[in-house]
Formats: C-alpha cells, sequence, structure tokens
C-alpha cells in the first residue's frame, strides 16, 4: 500500500503529493538564501502535508520532521547559521582597535575624555545617562546619616566620584528636599528660624527668605478672636499693615523639611487706637464691642430700640455729626458721621452681627 495515498479520487493539483513535495524543496532552496524565510516557508509546509495531500499520519509526520532537516540543511548550505552579528561585531571591533590606535598616536592621546556632570539632577535619572554614557553606577546618602536609598527618584545628585580607567561613577546624593552638604558625608545645613516677631510681614517674608527658609512652608493666623487669618496674598497686599506677633518655632530652631512654620499676625494702621499685640493670641477682640460679654441689654440698649443716644457715646440723633465716637461701638441712626479721638471720620451702619456700629468712613 502507498503510504502517501490513501484515495485515488482526484483532487486538484496543489493537494497532490507532488505539491506538497514542491513546497518541502522550497524549504532548503530558500533556507540556503535566507534563514527567516525558509523558517516561514518551513511553517507553511508543515501545514500543507497536514492538511492538503491524501497521506497517511505517519507520513505527514514524517514529512514534518523532513522540513526541519531540510531547513537545518539548507541554512547550513547558504551560511545562514552563521551568526551574523559575529562579523559585523568582528568588524566593528577591527575599526574601534584601528581607531583607537590613531588617537594613540596623537599628541593628546593622553587626555581623558570628560565626563558629564550630573549634580543637581534625580538620582534615577542620572544613573540612567551615566549608564548610557557606558558606566557602571553606584550610589550612597550624602549626608553624615548614612541613609539606606530606596526611591532613587527622590533623592538628588550632590556629588559624583568618576574612575575613567574603570569606567564607573559613584553618585552621592539626598532627599529632594534637603540641602546638599559642603562636603560628602558631612551634616545637612539645615536653615535656623530668624526673630522676625515685630516685623511687619514684609520683613518677614524676607528674613525667612534670606535664611533660607521656603515662603511655601509658612502657615498664617490671626492673633484677635473677631478677625480672620489672611491668606498670603491678602498678607502680602497690605505687608506693612500686618504685624508679626507669635512665631514658631522660636528663634535660632533648625528648620528642617518637616518643620512648619506658623506666623500669628495683628493688623493695623495709622487710624487705629490700639496698635499693638495682645499679650497672648485668640484671647482678645481687635474691637472690643465684638466681645459678646460687653454686649448690652437690649432692653436697656437705647440704641437698640431706636430712641436717641448720646453723642459722646457714640450714638446719634437720626443723621448728620454727632461728634467723637468710639470705633465699634453701637450706633442708632445709620449714616451719621463722627470722628474718633484721632480725627478718623467714622459713619454709622450694619456691622457683622446686623446691628448699627461705627466704622471707618
Amino acid at each position: 500500500m502507498n503510504p502517501y495515498t490513501i484515495s485515488t479520487a482526484s483532487r486538484p493539483w496543489w493537494k497532490t503529493t507532488q505539491a506538497a513535495l514542491g513546497v518541502l524543496a522550497l524549504v532548503a532552496l530558500l533556507g540556503a538564501l535566507s534563514f527567516a524565510l525558509g523558517f516561514l516557508v518551513m511553517i507553511a509546509a508543515m501545514v500543507a502535508v497536514w492538511v492538503l495531500p491524501p497521506w497517511r499520519w505517519f507520513a505527514r509526520l514524517g514529512a514534518t520532521f523532513g522540513a526541519f532537516v531540510l531547513l537545518t540543511v539548507g541554512a547550513g548550505l547558504g551560511g545562514q547559521l552563521d551568526s551574523s552579528g559575529a562579523e559585523k561585531t568582528d568588524a566593528k571591533t577591527r575599526d574601534e582597535r584601528s581607531a583607537s590606535a590613531k588617537v594613540a598616536s596623537s599628541p593628546t592621546a593622553s587626555t581623558p575624555p570628560k565626563t558629564a556632570d550630573y549634580t543637581g539632577k534625580p538620582l534615577d535619572e542620572a544613573e540612567k545617562l551615566a549608564r548610557s554614557a557606558g558606566y557602571t553606577t553606584g550610589h550612597h546618602d550624602a549626608a553624615e546619616e548614612k541613609r539606606a536609598i530606596i526611591v532613587r527618584s527622590l533623592w538628588t545628585v550632590c556629588f559624583q566620584k568618576i574612575n575613567t580607567a574603570a569606567k564607573t561613577i559613584d553618585f552621592a546624593a539626598v532627599n529632594t528636599a534637603e540641602p546638599c552638604p559642603e562636603k560628602d558625608g558631612g551634616p545637612l545645613p539645615w536653615p535656623k528660624m530668624p526673630d522676625v516677631v515685630g516685623a511687619t510681614y514684609n520683613t518677614a517674608v524676607e528674613d525667612l527668605k534670606q535664611a533660607g527658609i521656603d515662603h511655601d512652608r509658612v502657615t498664617l493666623d490671626d492673633v484677635y478672636l473677631d478677625i480672620d487669618a489672611p491668606t498670603a496674598e491678602e498678607a502680602a497686599k497690605d505687608g506693612d499693615e500686618w504685624r508679626v506677633c507669635f512665631q514658631s518655632p522660636v528663634k535660632g530652631t533648625t528648620v528642617t523639611s518637616t518643620t512648619t512654620v506658623h506666623l500669628d499676625l495683628g493688623k493695623w494702621t495709622d487710624a487705629d487706637l490700639a496698635q499693638r499685640c495682645p499679650s497672648a493670641k485668640d484671647t482678645t477682640y481687635k474691637i472690643p464691642a465684638n466681645d459678646p460679654a460687653s454686649d448690652p441689654d437690649p432692653d436697656s440698649d437705647p440704641d437698640h430700640d431706636g430712641h436717641n443716644s448720646t453723642t459722646g457715646g457714640g450714638g446719634s440723633t437720626g443723621g448728620g455729626s454727632v461728634g467723637t465716637v468710639h470705633p465699634g461701638s453701637f450706633c442708632s441712626s445709620p449714616g451719621a458721621a463722627g470722628v474718633t479721638g484721632a480725627g478718623t471720620p467714622m459713619v454709622c451702619g450694619p456691622g457683622s452681627d446686623g446691628r448699627n456700629r461705627w466704622h471707618s468712613a
């Protein structure tokens, strides 16, 4: 029995035994020209012998093994099994040796190549660039603490030690939020907190900047119970009117990357009667009349029930000028005008609590 024939029924030419053998022959031929092309044809031949011709299973198995053999033989005869990169590598090596010989004969051959400066870069980026330049890299903590470096992207290069002969670079780095020491292995030069109590906000900000303290690490608060804490933008806008009453930390304290600087501010102008900081923060009202304990009894307050009040007590008689008044005290006639003892114009109008009070005109 012919193992390559199952049925003698008429079949298309491309499903005949001759077509399958032709594809197997192509494996050897194309493998000699190109191993990659021959490999692709071998895969096609393996599929063909199992699908197209009417062969027995053992004949198909033998043809499959034969496809491997034909590819190997063809590639070997065509030299395709030799490492294509070997000749290129050898040629490159010969070119490099030739170039090295030319450099050695040059008068400037003794000058070592200049290595890039990676200081100031993130440690992971510096190591990547150095390795791409052909160097082997290492790293350690630049501070005296000798800390382990875990996440290299969070460290910044302060120093680098290069061995051009061995093609190695050792990086000394610190945490990104830390200042570099003066030398590798030295203490971190953290800034010291200056004394800014009594200074205007603008002056305090400049003193902190000169000390090396970032303004973004400063938080602001007010010292009065009835005054809201300003934002940095608001304080900067009226920087000569806001004064530093209290500070934290105290003068001379080391300010590290985890230290938060607190400035407690009071605000006054030349028109304010009180122009000094209170003895403690959050204990007093800038306007004494805002103290709930000082509010008069509505039933006995002549200003509250709409009756006339004395001009000396800061009230009004339904408009016009009433003479000397006290800022923040109650008044009964909206729109009435008055002046403080310092001569500052005042006007009667609704306060924050909805009741009429004297405030700056």
